[in-house]
């Protein structure tokens, strides 16, 4: 298949581009395109086939459910049914924006969209591309990241077409993305409203317009159930995975670059080629041949904004090893390490531990 790339200006849209990417989704094919969050890539959320295609070109499991995007209001009510207050509070606060809500699936939204569950992932993007492109179409798009199933999630038109040029029908190149990692997803079927994927819009800001907000504890802990069915993206396998092996190190901030030093000293000694990710506070730390400062740590939007671009660059070097600094886990520092524990497969390392002796 050969893919068509367009370059498209999000300020002065070129809707001779936008409509034929719209065509392309009328027809069950699929089309990557920015959202405020991620690159997604997009495909008929009523048409079960279509959506079909997006685990075959993604390489993604059948039970990881897909997230439907709308752009108007209104079609929440059209794609999902036994709707809450709570989710036409939230929508109210923070829609069009990087939230989507799980809620009851309406009969006509197809189960190979929600991975075989009757419930839906529903969300409105803010970015004008994203909400041109679903506007064209005359249907819902269901988006999941337009990357390869575990890769880091593109935050650029590169990194997709590093993944998909020639699996796809079209990509919608709009420029780097802004918040840099997935919306927040928030279960709203319970008693209790539930955060399963911490993003931007962060529990603060939920149970402000709430009250009571619960959060999923698999959300900063390994999930060790096989047989469980996310509810939503992100929940159940590894996810944002460079090709080396990646560990995060915590613990006070000298111990950390103490550990983390002895560790790349380790590593070369085994012809091991190793990269660390810090933050700009601290990265003058590190005795290592790569060295990524990933933001800074009083600006966490910073780090959300940088994080898959340099977990995608770990690969462009063909680095072995990856050590990591962990973050704040509350306010959007959640969301990093949520995406970060994904990315190590929960492989973390305690510098204050006393039984550490440098250079073990």
């Amino acid at each position: 298949m050969e893919t068509i790339i367009y370059t498209i200006d999000k300020d002065h849209m070129d809707m001779e581009k936008i409509n034929e990417a719209g065509a392309i989704l009328a027809k069950g094919g699929l089309v990557a395109f920015p959202t405020e969050t991620v690159y997604g890539l997009g495909a008929d959320a009523m048409d079960g086939r279509a959506s079909q295609k997006i685990y075959a070109a993604k390489g993604r499991p059948s039970d990881n459910p897909l997230i439907v995007h709308i752009c108007e209001l209104e079609d929440m009510d059209r794609v999902a049914c036994h709707i809450p207050e709570s989710a036409y509070k939230l929508a109210r606060a923070f829609w069009p924006g990087p939230l989507t809500m799980i809620l009851s699936k309406g009969e006509n939204v197809p189960l190979s969209t929600t991975g075989g569950l009757d419930t839906v992932a529903v969300r409105m993007p803010s970015h004008p591309i994203a909400r041109a492109v679903i506007k064209a179409s005359g249907t819902y798009i269901a988006a999941p990241s337009a990357n390869t199933s575990g890769r880091p999630s593109p935050t650029m038109a590169e990194h997709v077409i590093e993944d998909m040029d020639g699996k796809i029908d079209m990509i919608l190149d709009g420029g780097k993305v802004g918040i840099g990692i997935e919306s927040t997803i928030v279960d709203l079927t319970g008693k209790v409203p539930m955060i399963l994927r911490p993003g931007y819009i962060t529990y603060d800001m939920l149970t402000g317009v709430l009250g009571e907000v619960c959060v999923d504890k698999a959300i900063l802990s390994e999930n060790a159930d096989k047989n469980f069915r996310p509810k939503a993206p992100g929940m159940k396998y590894k996810h944002y995975a460079p090709k080396g092996d990646l560990t995060i190190v915590e613990g006070t901030p000298e111990h950390v670059a103490e550990r983390i030093n002895a560790l790349c000293t380790q590593a070369k000694a085994q012809n091991k080629s190793v990269a660390v990710i810090a933050a700009r506070e601290s990265a003058g730390k590190y005795h290592c041949e790569h060295v990524f400062s990933i933001g800074s740590r009083r600006n966490e939007e910073s780090i959300a904004a940088n994080l898959f671009a340099v977990l995608r660059e770990m690969d462009e070097l063909h680095v072995d090893v990856i050590y990591s600094e962990s973050y704040y886990d509350d306010g959007l520092g959640q969301a990093v390490m949520n995406r970060l524990l994904k990315a190590a497969g929960h492989h973390v390392i305690n510098a204050d531990d006393e039984t550490f002796v440098g250079g073990e």
